[in-house]
């Protein structure tokens, strides 16, 4: 039920900040769509965990991941985007204007709406990986690869992710040990020829991880057997968890088109999804590449094409 007696009646709703979020408040604001964002339950998105950001372009030394999602949404703030914290618990694009209900309770109509609430990394589970998440754990090799340059790493994952991810570190690190669960990947036999064929990266088979070792920073991990049970410390700087991501995309998907993992499927070329007026941006779409400088490229992208429809129907 909602506590409004009339919905609040929105032109430019942006559900979900981060890169792409922010981008497209910036344009949209911009473009005076009067955009209101609701940042959602990770405002400023998985940056907001990374230390160093480096491979971002306008930052010549680096900049830290929350100090740069800050500096986004001043920027969007600026132009004056209505940014709100909340959560988008369910939709109805069944009709025109579009319905969000907000923390269960706030009903909102829109005339058109961004998703930009991106996706959220699988972690082992482990304490220890939480409390060192940052300080040489991390679920982004293309990321933060760089910082290990030299160094022995460690990588967990049997997929095509985890596979590439293997590779691009072994062009980097010194050793890469990559711990699969059972005695066989799952990636395709091209990218496991690549990983087996690669003299820096150590397949440790059927192995699982026990503990990730370090009191301020990861300097080694247990791992053990599940065959036989023995552990083996490893002797590592930086341990990637390559285990899959889940697009924050389930109120969405019984009215927007998807792939079997959920990530929305938009239009080639576009941010325009199978919805007229709903534009999807960022890593709730992107599958494939997860970067913050594409996120913000889709989510300027998406103001974009929002404000086309508004001036396709004259309310712009």
């Amino acid at each position: 039920m909602s506590e409004n007696t009339t919905p609040e009646h929105i032109k430019c709703l942006i559900i979900g900040s981060g890169p792409a979020g922010y981008t497209a408040a910036i344009y949209a604001a911009r473009a005076n769509l009067k955009p209101v964002m609701y940042q959602g339950l990770q405002p400023g998105g998985q940056l907001t965990i990374t230390n160093d950001v480096e491979n971002f372009p306008g930052y010549p030394d680096g900049i830290m991941g929350p100090e740069m999602m800050e500096d986004l949404k001043k920027q969007a703030a600026r132009f004056g985007t209505d940014i709100r914290y909340g959560i988008a618990t369910s939709v109805d694009f069944s009709g025109h204007p579009h319905r969000v209900i907000v923390d269960e309770k706030v009903e909102l109509t829109a005339d058109t709406i961004i998703i930009a609430t991106g996706a959220s990394a699988k972690w082992l589970g482990l304490p220890s990986e939480q409390r060192l998440n940052g300080s040489g754990v991390s679920a982004c090799a293309v990321c933060d690869g760089f910082f290990y340059r030299g160094k022995d790493v460690a990588i967990v994952g049997a997929g095509d992710t985890a596979a590439e991810e293997a590779t691009y570190l072994a062009n980097l690190c010194n050793k890469v040990y990559m711990i699969v669960r059972k005695g066989e990947m799952r990636a395709s036999k091209i990218m496991q020829k690549r990983v087996t064929d690669n003299p820096k990266i150590e397949v440790l088979w059927n192995t699982v991880t026990d503990e990730i070792l370090g009191e301020h920073a990861v300097d080694g991990a247990r791992v053990k057997n599940v065959l036989d049970g023995t552990t083996r410390d490893l002797v590592i700087e930086g341990f990637f968890v390559a285990i899959g991501h889940d697009p924050n995309s389930k109120i969405f998907q019984p009215y927007l088109h998807h792939d079997e993992q959920g990530y929305l499927k938009t239009i080639p070329g576009t941010a325009k999804t199978n919805v007229d007026g709903v534009f999807a941006c960022g890593d709730v779409q992107d599958f494939s590449y997860r970067q913050a400088v594409t996120a913000a490229g889709s989510g300027c992208m998406a103001a974009l094409d929002a404000e086309r429809y508004l001036a396709a129907l004259g309310d712009h």
